[in-house]
This record gives structure tokens, C-alpha cells and sequence, in this order.
């Protein structure tokens, strides 16, 4: 008998535990190299954990619903006992398996659906496809003379944003100002060269990567917006690690695009795309959401006109875009409608002042406006 420890992944300092969500094996199963054991769900993104070898699940040392810690081992398999490949005798009528990540294997049982029974394209079943289908009704705890409730529980992700939210409002005195950004120049700039850019970069040119350009630039003028707080020091970052907040079905998480002073249009376009899709199906890793010295949000994509975000400690600000409405503007004396962005900055008043604040929104806003001050640096 050749005994292989299962271990919980490494988990970084700002995760303190994991919960195992569910076994997809028993004591007794074979297992291959690189199958999926369990989902381990943190506060932060779900986590498959593997087989490292071939073998027989022998031993499940920590069961669905406990909580682990870093490299806790949580199972044993049998390296010297290897099941052969399965043979396919003859032909037989099979459901055509699908892949999926742990995210929608969760949703699955949540709904009470069986993922290769939903329509879908190729052989993967995503989280998009899943919230097509219907929700299976709740089972309601009532009696007859009570309206009908639902009680469910926080998931791990939920609980911590909700931690989070709270010790930023506490710990930190947040201030936000606001201001208007004119989109027409570009706007105009996208539509003239959207096309020409998609063809030879492969993706689409969005507004994210005007914006997050045009950041790194105010950021650079006012140094104390991208650093961060730590006891009674300030730590200046001589990088631009800006997180970029994006939406999944279990809340809202913020990937890091690494050194963005260095990056492309293209390759803060490229980098975007991957995290929204990476994020749809459960596959960033910790590292992607762990670091970070600025975010963005941008509520605009909900529709939302103005809002006030909150900070991401300990980040010392975070910008907040909106939705484009058309709206009356005076331009040269002249009454006339243009395409308007509000914008919000949220910061941390103990470490940055007004002045710095609203001026870095100034920048952002003259860059936005005047696309041309990116390339020429000014």
C-alpha cells in the first residue's frame, strides 16, 4: 500500500479558512490524476481540489459543510491500487457528459438539475446556460395564516463581502466626490476605430481601457491615491495593480490586472475579457483577487447613474463609473446634448485630501475627454 495525502491548497494571508462544499468521490472510488475531488469554497472564489495520482479514495478525513485550513490534509488515496481505463465493449446509449466548473455544479444542486440536461454549446455547461433554466420552486416553512417565506444561507463569498463592507465604513473615514465626463471625444474615437481594433488585436475595444489608462495617469500625478494604509504608515506604491470588479452569481469579486502602466489597450481590453469569463465560470485563482492598489467599478453596466462605492482595504480609493446618458450641456455659449458619464471617487480622508481627490478626478475626466492627452503623455 502506497498511501498519497490529500491537502488543502495553500490559502493566502488575507483568507483565514475554507469550507468544503461537497465530495464528488467515496472511500472505495478509483480516481484518476488531475479529477476533481471536492469544491472548496473561501471568501473570496471557488477551488477544485485534484488528485494528484491515479489510485482508490481510501479515507475522507474532513466531510461537506467543514471548514480547513491551509494544507490541512483531507483525504488519503491508495497510489498502489489504480483502476485500468474503462473499455467501451459495444456501442451503447449514453447521455453525452459535459463539463463543469464547481460554480455550476453548485448552482445544479441548488436548482435541483441535472447540467448535462441543459441546453448548451459544445461540451461545456456554463453558468450563463444554467441561469436560463427555471429555479425549481422553494419548500416554503409556513403554516396557512403567514405570508410565504424563504430562509437561505450566506454563502462563504456573501459573508465576507458583507465583513468587508461593514469594516470599511468603521475603520476608515470615507469621503466621496463626484464629478461629469463629457464622452463624446471617445466615444467618437471608439466608433472610428472599434472595428480596425477588434480585427487586429482580437477583442473588442471597450471604454474600460480608456478609463483604466487614463487612471494610471491620475495616479501617477497624485501619488497618495494609489497607496495604501497599514497602522500608522502610509505605503506609496511604485506599481499600478488596479483592481477590476465584476458581477458572478455569487457577488462581486475584483480581479488585479498586474503593472497596467506597462499594458496596451489591447492587452487591458484582453485582460478584461478574460477575467469577466474566468469569473462566469468559477476559474480565477486566488492569486488573481489577491494584491491590488486602486479599483474600478463600474455600476453602469446595471444601469446605475450615481452611486457612492466603497472602499477595497487597504486601498485607500476606488472609482466608481456609471451609465452614459445623453444630457443638455453648455458648450461655447450654446445649449447642446452630448453623451455624460457621472463619475464618483471614493477615498480614505485620513490618508488623502480634497484637493488631491478632486483634482485626480479633474484628470481623469480632462484625459476622458481629450483622448489625445494619453498618447502624448500630458
Amino acid at each position: 500500500m502506497s498511501i498519497e495525502e490529500i491537502k488543502a491548497p495553500v490559502l493566502p494571508e488575507s483568507v483565514a479558512d475554507a469550507t468544503l462544499l461537497n465530495w464528488h468521490k467515496h472511500p472505495g472510488d478509483a480516481v484518476q490524476e488531475g479529477e476533481n475531488l471536492v469544491d472548496l469554497e473561501t471568501d473570496k472564489v471557488i477551488l477544485e481540489v485534484v488528485a494528484p495520482q491515479a489510485g482508490t479514495l481510501i479515507k475522507i478525513l474532513k466531510a461537506d459543510g467543514e471548514k480547513v485550513l491551509s494544507s490541512d490534509v483531507i483525504a488519503q488515496i491508495d497510489t498502489s491500487v489504480v483502476a485500468p481505463a474503462p473499455t467501451l465493449v459495444e456501442p451503447v446509449a449514453v447521455e453525452t457528459p459535459v463539463k463543469t466548473s464547481p460554480a455550476v455544479r453548485k448552482m445544479a444542486a441548488e436548482r435541483s438539475i441535472e447540467p448535462s440536461t441543459v441546453p448548451h454549446h459544445g461540451d461545456r455547461v456554463t453558468k450563463a446556460d444554467m441561469l436560463q433554466q427555471p429555479k425549481s420552486p422553494p419548500i416554503l416553512e409556513r403554516d396557512e395564516s403567514e405570508r410565504p417565506e424563504e430562509r437561505v444561507p450566506m454563502t462563504r463569498l456573501r459573508k465576507r463581502v458583507a465583513e468587508r463592507l461593514v469594516n470599511a465604513q468603521h475603520e476608515h473615514a470615507i469621503l466621496t466626490t463626484f464629478n461629469e465626463i463629457n464622452m463624446k471625444a471617445v466615444i467618437d474615437l471608439r466608433n472610428k476605430y472599434k472595428a480596425q481594433f477588434e480585427k487586429k488585436h482580437g477583442v473588442k475595444l471597450g471604454f474600460m481601457s480608456f478609463f483604466t489608462k487614463a487612471v494610471v495617469a491620475a495616479l501617477q500625478k497624485f501619488p497618495v491615491i494609489n497607496a495604501s494604509s497599514e497602522g500608522d504608515d502610509i505605503i506609496y506604491h511604485g506599481y499600478y495593480d488596479i483592481g477590476i470588479a465584476v458581477s458572478t452569481a455569487h457577488g462581486l469579486v475584483v480581479p488585479i490586472l498586474r503593472d497596467v502602466d506597462v499594458m496596451s489597450f489591447s492587452e487591458i481590453e484582453k485582460g478584461i475579457t478574460d477575467f469577466a469569463r474566468r469569473a462566469r465560470d468559477a476559474q480565477l485563482s486566488l492569486d488573481d483577487l489577491t494584491g491590488g492598489t486602486f479599483s474600478i467599478t463600474n455600476g453602469g453596466v446595471f444601469g446605475s447613474m450615481l452611486s457612492t462605492p466603497i472602499l477595497n482595504p487597504p486601498q485607500s480609493a476606488i472609482l466608481g463609473m456609471h451609465a452614459i446618458v445623453d444630457r443638455p450641456v453648455a458648450e461655447n455659449g450654446q445649449v447642446v446634448i452630448r453623451p455624460v458619464m457621472y463619475v464618483a471617487l471614493s477615498y480614505d480622508h485620513r490618508l488623502i485630501d480634497g484637493r488631491e481627490a478632486v483634482q485626480f478626478l479633474v484628470s481623469l475626466k480632462n484625459a476622458i475627454e481629450e483622448p489625445s492627452r494619453l498618447l502624448l503623455d500630458i
